[in-house]
């Protein structure tokens, strides 16, 4: 790919309001800060984020947990129970391209800062509402809680050994797809309003977002009337894609298609005969043999070291590989090169090391990372740029206790 003089990050000029907090808003709207937008996170002076609260770990005062959120914003710290502080959001809402929020049902409207009252003044605004059940839901009144919409949206039901206990999975993954979903909702709204000018309201769902990402398990059972089940780390469609135990640990093998299955029988297991038998020389009459097959390669496999297993299988272009901590992944030399650990300077922790954004435009690059904000870090910046008050009329609001 060739690689131009870097360009502005996509997004530069956009101006992003950002009223949400926790995961799923927080992962949205740092997706739009690396992508170049100015993202002014508005928070509650008493105590900010939640997850400024969830540590240990900490480094500099703030919690782990918030700092893998917010990187590239500002952090304005408004009081939006007083009078003067809804003002002052109003009026930013009135210079944004964006605003984001995951407020309970109807609490914005209450502060009129709703999608109708603000998009009545600001026509453009692409205004993007995270909720647990959307908006226009019969659980609309119900917060949306991750581990809640993990059992709610099948994928507990679905993860976890076959004879196990329903698992969630080891990150809060319906907050974020729904995040994912809610940046690919705004950027195509952009575009939309690229063409006519007007913003518009987007309906964000956790559970939307798990429902869809079921995939292949859902049109498993939609067309075939059969329950979905656990298979573990197995595969309901493809075999044999799973987890193998070699003489001194595990690894996962992923075996696509039916070539792969014969060079891995051929070539690397020494057992021709296997790809050959009726029973398993296709990926169907695999899924319907797994029980006659697993048992055989799971005894090939044992017989001999995972380092030989892993050689064997990449030189025979079967993937493979090994189940590494996350340590060891976050000092792997595959991701390191990919610049997806970096240090960044903070300033009560001196230096923090942040995962990076995983995008990588070759023309028009995320930007460089800035350290997530302090409470209240950029509120008097803000409010002299972008409304252009005075020091004199910021320190007025401070002593009200409308800011902080």
């Amino acid at each position: 790919m060739p690689h131009h003089a870097a360009a502005l990050p996509p997004l530069a000029g956009l101006l992003v309001l950002d009223l949400t907090r926790v995961l799923a808003g927080p992962w949205c709207t740092m997706t739009l800060a690396d992508l170049g937008a100015e993202v002014i996170k508005i928070e509650n002076p008493k105590g900010g984020d939640d997850t400024r609260a969830w540590s240990p770990p900490e480094a500099g005062g703030e919690s782990a947990y918030y700092l893998c959120a917010n990187r590239n914003k500002k952090s304005v710290a408004v009081d939006l129970g007083h009078a003067e502080g809804r003002r002052l959001v109003r009026a930013l809402a009135a210079k944004a391209d964006v605003l984001v929020e995951n407020f309970r049902a109807g609490a914005l409207a209450r502060f009129g800062l709703d999608y109708p009252a603000l998009a009545a003044e600001n026509p453009g605004l692409v205004y993007c509402s995270i909720s647990g059940y959307g908006r226009e839901s019969p659980k609309a009144e119900l917060g949306g809680y991750d581990f809640v919409v993990q059992a709610e949206g099948g994928l507990m039901a679905i993860t976890g050994e076959a004879d196990g206990a329903p698992m969630k999975l080891g990150v809060a993954i319906a907050d974020l797809i729904a995040g994912m979903n809610a940046t690919g909702a705004i950027l195509a709204a952009l575009t939309a309003r690229a063409r006519d000018g007007k913003g518009q309201f987007i309906d964000i769902a956790l559970l939307d977002g798990v429902v869809a990402a079921l995939a292949n398990v859902a049109s498993n059972h939609l067309v075939s009337g059969r329950p979905a089940r656990r298979y573990g780390n197995a595969h309901a469609n493809v075999v044999p894609y799973q987890l193998f135990e070699a003489s001194d640990g595990a690894l996962v093998l992923a075996c696509g298609n039916d070539r792969q299955f014969a060079v891995l029988c051929g070539e690397v297991l020494g057992r021709a005969e296997l790809a050959a038998d009726p029973r398993f020389a296709t990926n169907r009459a695999r899924a319907e043999n797994r029980e006659a097959l697993v048992p055989v390669l799971a005894a090939l496999f044992a017989a001999r070291p995972r380092a030989h297993w892993l050689a064997a299988l990449r030189a025979a272009g079967v993937p493979a590989g090994a189940i590494r901590e996350v340590a060891e992944v976050l000092a792997a030399p595959e991701v390191l090169a990919r610049g997806m650990v970096q240090e960044v300077p903070h300033p009560t922790a001196g230096a923090v090391r942040l995962v990076a954004s995983p995008l990588k435009l070759a023309r028009t690059p995320v930007r460089e990372i800035a350290p997530p904000p302090l409470l209240g870090e950029h509120t008097d910046e803000v409010l002299g740029r972008r409304l252009g008050l005075s020091a004199a009329e910021i320190a007025r609001l401070r002593e009200a206790r409308a800011i902080a």
